[in-house]
Order: C-alpha cells, then sequence, then structure tokens
C-alpha cells in the first residue's frame, strides 16, 4: 500500500515538472508522466480485443503511430510533439526503418519509444502459416534494431498489422516475452476522412472511454493536420499524455495493482443488492391442533357450542357440541330491475342507398298510413276472388 501511495505521489511531482519544462510553449500538454510495464506480466493490451489495458489513471492518454517512418509526415509529427514535449510510443515497418534510418533514428533520438509492427505489413496476418508470422516478427525486429545500430532499442512491444491476431500468433509472441499492443479507441485517420473528422472521432471515443490508448499513424495526411488541435483539445479537457517504456535491469517496472490494468475499475457492490431472504418460520404444531384428546369432537378445531336434542324413543334429552352455521357471507337477493328499453322509431331502419349513403324512410302522415292500409286490403281481396289459378294458388290441370 505505502509503495502504491509513493508512486501516485511521484507520478504527481513528475506531472507538475512536465508541464514546467516544456521551453517556449508555456501552454504544452506535455507529458504527465512515464510508466514501465513488465511484457511477461500482462502480455495483451488493448480494450478492442482484450480485457486489460495498460494501468492508466482517468484522464490519461497514450499516443501510439503505426506504419512510419515516412517523409515528410512523420517530421511534421514529430515537429508537432515536439513543440507540446508530448512522448508518444511509435510502431516500426521494419522496411520503412531499412528504407528511411535517419528519420527512425530522430524518433528514437526525441525520446519515444520505438516497437515493432513487423516487416512487411501483411494484411491477412492472422491467416498466416506460423513459420510467416515468425519470420515478420523476428525480421521487424532485426531491421529496426539495425537502422538504430542497437536491438536492444527496440522495445518488447508488437502490434498485429490490422489487428488481425489469431491465438497462434499471440503464442508465439508471449512464448519470446513480447507483449501485444491492440488499442482502447482508434481515430479511424487510415479511413481517408478530413483532419477534423480525425480529431473529433478521437476526442469522442476518449470521452466514451475516459482513458486509454489512442491508435493513430504517421503516414496518413489528416492525421498531421488534426495533430496539433487534437492536443490542444486533449490539454482543454484536462487530459494528460502518458509515456510507456519498458523494464529492464536498470528500470525497474511500476508498482501497479491488479485492478488499474481493467479500463473501468469494478465498483464496490452497490444496490440493486442481493439479500438472502428469511424463510418464515411456522409454529410447530400441537396435539391439540389435530384434535387431541377429543379426536371425534371438533371443539378443539372449531368454535362449537351446546345444543340440547331429544334422544329417539325416549323422554330423556341429551347435550351435544354442535359447529354453529356460519354467519358470513351473508345471503342477499338482489332486486330484479327490468331493463326499459327505448321503443324503435323509423329512422332506426334507414336502407342503403344504392348511389350514396344510407338514408332513412320518410315519416308517413296518419292519412296517408290510413290511405295506403286500404288499398292494401282491396288488392288483398281482389287477388282471392281472381278466377286465375296462378294468382289463387290452385292447383292447374294439364291440358
Amino acid at each position: 500500500m505505502r509503495s502504491l501511495l509513493a508512486a501516485s505521489a511521484a507520478c504527481v511531482f513528475a506531472a507538475a515538472a512536465a508541464h514546467a519544462e516544456c521551453p517556449g510553449n508555456p501552454n504544452a500538454i506535455g507529458t504527465s508522466r512515464t510508466i514501465t510495464v513488465d511484457p511477461t506480466e500482462y502480455g495483451r493490451i488493448g480494450t478492442m480485443q482484450y480485457r486489460q489495458t495498460l494501468p492508466l489513471d482517468d484522464k490519461e492518454v497514450v499516443l501510439t503511430f503505426d506504419d512510419g517512418p515516412i517523409p515528410p509526415y512523420t517530421n511534421r509529427v514529430l515537429d508537432i510533439l515536439a513543440a507540446e514535449c508530448a512522448k508518444a510510443t511509435f510502431f516500426i515497418v521494419g522496411r520503412q526503418a531499412r528504407a528511411f534510418p535517419d528519420l527512425l533514428r530522430q524518433v528514437y533520438d526525441a525520446g519515444h519509444t520505438i516497437a515493432n509492427h513487423s516487416q512487411n505489413h501483411p494484411r491477412a496476418f492472422d491467416r498466416l502459416p506460423l513459420s510467416r508470422v515468425t519470420e515478420e516478427v523476428e525480421a521487424g525486429f532485426i531491421s529496426t534494431g539495425a537502422a538504430l545500430g542497437d536491438r536492444n532499442a527496440v522495445a518488447p512491444f508488437f502490434r498485429v498489422p490490422g489487428l488481425r491476431t489469431s491465438a497462434a500468433v499471440e503464442a508465439h509472441l508471449a512464448s519470446h516475452g513480447v507483449m501485444v499492443w491492440s488499442a482502447d479507441f482508434p481515430a479511424d485517420d487510415w479511413r481517408h476522412i478530413s483532419a477534423k473528422q480525425v480529431m473529433q472521432r478521437a476526442l469522442d471515443r476518449l470521452e466514451n472511454k475516459g482513458k486509454g490508448v489512442l491508435l493513430l499513424h504517421d503516414i496518413q495526411p489528416a492525421t498531421v493536420l488534426a495533430l496539433p488541435d487534437l492536443l490542444k483539445h486533449l490539454k482543454e479537457r484536462g487530459y494528460r499524455i502518458v509515456h510507456v517504456v519498458p523494464a529492464g535491469p536498470d528500470r525497474p517496472k511500476t508498482v501497479t495493482a491488479p485492478e488499474q490494468w481493467a479500463l473501468h475499475k469494478p465498483s464496490k457492490l452497490g444496490w440493486p443488492r442481493i439479500v438472502e431472504a428469511t424463510p418464515p418460520q411456522l409454529p410447530v404444531p400441537s396435539p391439540e391442533s389435530f384434535g387431541w384428546p377429543h379426536i371425534f369432537q371438533a371443539r378443539a378445531l372449531v368454535e362449537t357450542r351446546l345444543v340440547s336434542v331429544a334422544v329417539a324413543r325416549s323422554h330423556r334429552r341429551q347435550l351435544v357440541r354442535v359447529v354453529p352455521t356460519p354467519r358470513w357471507p351473508a345471503r342477499t337477493h338482489a332486486r330484479t330491475i327490468a331493463a326499459t328499453l327505448p321503443a324503435p322509431s323509423p329512422q332506426s331502419f334507414g336502407v342503403p342507398h344504392p348511389f350514396g349513403p344510407h338514408i332513412t324512410l320518410p315519416l308517413p302522415s296518419p292519412q296517408a298510413a290510413k290511405s295506403a292500409g286500404t288499398a292494401l286490403s282491396r288488392t288483398v281481396h281482389a287477388g282471392t276472388e281472381s278466377s286465375d289459378p296462378r294468382m289463387t294458388g290452385a292447383p292447374t290441370t294439364s291440358q
């Protein structure tokens, strides 16, 4: 615990010194602290692919650049970082190191961490045979180390090209003590978007994560254009730059706790909590519950009363216990209420109109109704007296 407190205090003093020691730029974001990691302790970091990430505090950012070096973009990135006194980690492609060794040495001499990004940056790295994976990894370390004049100048950090990793790749790197770096969030600067979009995506994703490893590319023009404003906004929002270096014989690892390697520390158990419910305690049944000792009488179970009854074929009476008729629920008689419906009116028998909306029959006057009834009765009477069998309904005789 004391070692953790001491380490935290050292980080605070280092951050204050970093902000105060940037000549020519008092508003520089600087490098708040440097953490030293043991590659064999946590072999894979970056929550884009893994559960663990670097042991960062809230509002801390690690800058990483892939695929370089390449002029003039890497040169401009170095100038911008130098003006802000910010340190980063560069994942170098081996063939680029061979092509531009002087530029690679400038990156190293500026105090940045040099790491491996394979020899040729094959796209389908996860589908390569293990022999080719071994060749790409080893050749990358050899080419970059040769350009710097010292193999040990290359940190045992490796980022898989395109983040296309596999179990075989990770097992091979772990067996050689190499730490696999993914990232916590990218800025999508390889997607050929504008510099403003690169900056905004980086800031939005950092706000969402709160801290972490930012993935950039120093070979992209948009990244070079976005970097000055990105560092400015990081400073305005209270973020701090952290530099990462590997542990060694003369450089002990930074003391950390296991939970610091998680992007979000596991919170203590809060609401809702699981509470163990106490089962209800029922009373132990007594013999009286079963009618004992009067097993054949109900007085021990329910309320009873004594009633005098006459004994058949005898003039004597005997007292017996009976269960009284329950008073609840009381029997009630509902009153039958006849439902009185309104008499239908002629408007209730509207007829559909074949060429328009429904219409209702007109109301006839009493005189018209009486005349219609008289005419109907005359028609029926005349029909019954007709000699036409078709009108009377009498059977016809065929000729």
